[in-house]
C-alpha cells in the first residue's frame, strides 16, 4: 500500500462509542482513504510519505454536524432570548430580506466552515438560500458538505418567485451532482408551516432520481401543526406521513414535540432524525425524546443549527450540553452516556445521513476525515477515557485537521483560507 499521510505516537479512538482506545498507535492514510490504523508496533514504514507525530495527542474522526445553517453566522447573537416564532417573524426573516445575498452567503458560509473545523467537525449537512455559495465556501474552505438548497413558499433569496422554488432546487441538485468530492447536494423543505402540501411533495420527487436527501424543520414547537395551512394528520409528522414523503431519505430534523406514534411512523418508514438540544433549549421549543428514539432504533444525528439560534458551532460543546440535558429530566445520570453521544457525532450520524460505512471512523477503506486533540491541555488532564472528550471541552484543542486526506488545520491554524480577511468581510456585512 502506498501511504501518502502517517501519523505515528498518538493515541488513537478508531470507532468512537466503541471499547477500543489505543494508548500509542499510528494511523494511515493513502489518497482519500484510511489505510490502517493500529498500535505502533504495527506501523508500516512511510516511504515517501509526510509523517506526523502526534506524541502527546489523541487521533479520532472528524465529527458531522447533522444540521446547520452557515450563512446565518452573520445574525449570531442579533436576537437573543425569544421564542421561535417571534424570532423568526420579527427578526430573523425581516434581516434576511435585508441582508441575504450571494456575497453574505458566501462570506458567512467561509466563517461557519473555519469555526467549525479548528473545533473538529470534518462534515456539515447544510440547508438555506443560495446554497451554490454554500456549497463553493465550504469546498474552498475544505469542509466537507451536504449542502441543500432551501424551499419556502415565500419569496426567498435565489427564488424571488416562489412558483419557481422546485426548478430551483432540481437546477442545483444537478448541478452539483459529481461536481466536487466534498460536496453531496441535497434539498432542504423548510417546514410543514412554510411548504405547502404540493411544495413538499415535488421537493420529496426530484430528490428521487438523484438517490439524495430531502431535510425537514418537524414537529420543533407544540404550536406547529395549528402553523399548517392543510394538516393532513393531528401531528407534523403524521402529516409528512400523509403526504408520503417519510423514507428513508428523508431527515427530520428537531422532532422536539414528536409522540410515541410519530416516533413509530419515523421508524416504520425508515426516515432519519437529527437533535439540535442547544438551540432547541435556547428557544425554549422544549427536548426532543432521545431516548425514546433511541429504543426504537431510529437513526438520529446531531446538529447545532445555526450560530443564530445556539451562538456556537462546537460540536463538542453540543455532546456536552446534550448529555447532560438527557439526565436532568427524567433525573437519570446513567441517561444518554458519553459514548454514545460520541457515536451519534461520528458514525451513527453518518448513517443517520444516508453515508455509506465506514464514514466517522477510522476503518480501512473510510474517507480520511481525521483529528488530532492535544491531550496536553491542562482541561483534559488525565485522560481516563473518551468521556472526557465529551465533557472536558475538547473542541477548544483541536491541533490538526485532516479532511478527504488533505491536511486543513495544522498547529491550530487553518491552512486553505485567509481566516482575518474572511472575519473582516462577515464583519463588513454585518455592519451594512
Amino acid at each position: 500500500m502506498k501511504i501518502d499521510l502517517l501519523i505515528t505516537n498518538c493515541a488513537v479512538l478508531p470507532v468512537p462509542g466503541g471499547n477500543t482506545l489505543i494508548d500509542r498507535g499510528f494511523v494511515a492514510v493513502g489518497s482519500s482513504n484510511i489505510l490502517q490504523a493500529g498500535p505502533m508496533a504495527e506501523c508500516p514504514p512511510a516511504g515517501t510519505g509526510t509523517v506526523l507525530d502526534g506524541q502527546g495527542q489523541l487521533a479520532m474522526p472528524g465529527l458531522i454536524n447533522g444540521h446547520c445553517h452557515a450563512p446565518m453566522t452573520l445574525f449570531r447573537g442579533m436576537a437573543d432570548d425569544l421564542d421561535l416564532h417571534t424570532w423568526l417573524q420579527a427578526h430573523i426573516f425581516p434581516a434576511e430580506a435585508r441582508q441575504v445575498n450571494p456575497e453574505m452567503a458566501y462570506w458567512c458560509s467561509k466563517l461557519a466552515a473555519a469555526e467549525m473545523l479548528l473545533s473538529g467537525t470534518t462534515m456539515v449537512a447544510d440547508g438555506y438560500f443560495l446554497e451554490d455559495e454554500v456549497a463553493r465556501a465550504c469546498a474552498e474552505t475544505g469542509i466537507r458538505c451536504l449542502a441543500a438548497q432551501a424551499v419556502i413558499d415565500f419569496p426567498a433569496p435565489g427564488a424571488e418567485d416562489p412558483q419557481h422554488n422546485i426548478e430551483v432546487a432540481a437546477r442545483f441538485l444537478a448541478r452539483w451532482q459529481g461536481r466536487h468530492p466534498l460536496v453531496t447536494p441535497a434539498v432542504f423543505a423548510h417546514a410543514p408551516y412554510t411548504c405547502a402540501n404540493d411544495t413538499l411533495r415535488r421537493a420529496k420527487e426530484i430528490t428521487r432520481p438523484h438517490g439524495a436527501l430531502l431535510f425537514i424543520h418537524a414537529a420543533e414547537t407544540r404550536e406547529e401543526n395549528r402553523q399548517i395551512a392543510e394538516p393532513l394528520a393531528p401531528t407534523p409528522i403524521g402529516h409528512l406521513a400523509a403526504l408520503g414523503i417519510l423514507d428513508h431519505d428523508t431527515v427530520c430534523v428537531h422532532c422536539v414535540w414528536a409522540e410515541d406514534r410519530d416516533l413509530d411512523l419515523l421508524a416504520a418508514n425508515g426516515a432519519a432524525v437529527v437533535t439540535c438540544p442547544q438551540s432547541n433549549a435556547k428557544l425554549a421549543s422544549g427536548r426532543a425524546p432521545l431516548a425514546a428514539m433511541l429504543q426504537r432504533g431510529l437513526r438520529v444525528a446531531l446538529g447545532t443549527d445555526s450560530a443564530a439560534s445556539n451562538t456556537s458551532l462546537d460540536l463538542f460543546r453540543e455532546m456536552d450540553f446534550a448529555a447532560k440535558l438527557h439526565k436532568v429530566s427524567p433525573g437519570d445520570p446513567t441517561a444518554l452516556p458519553a459514548h454514545d453521544l460520541l457515536a451519534m457525532a461520528t458514525w451513527k450520524g453518518a448513517d443517520a445521513l444516508g453515508l455509506d460505512a465506514g464514514h466517522g471512523t477510522l476503518t480501512p477503506g473510510a474517507p480520511a476525515d481525521l483529528i488530532l486533540i492535544d491531550l496536553q491541555e491542562p482541561h483534559l488532564q488525565p485522560f481516563h477515557s473518551p468521556n472526557l472528550l465529551v465533557y472536558g471541552q475538547a473542541g477548544a484543542c483541536i491541533n490538526t485537521v485532516i479532511v478527504n486526506g488533505q491536511l486543513v488545520v495544522r498547529n491550530r491554524r487553518l491552512l486553505t483560507i485567509d481566516l482575518r480577511e474572511t472575519c473582516e468581510q462577515v464583519r463588513k456585512i454585518a455592519a451594512g
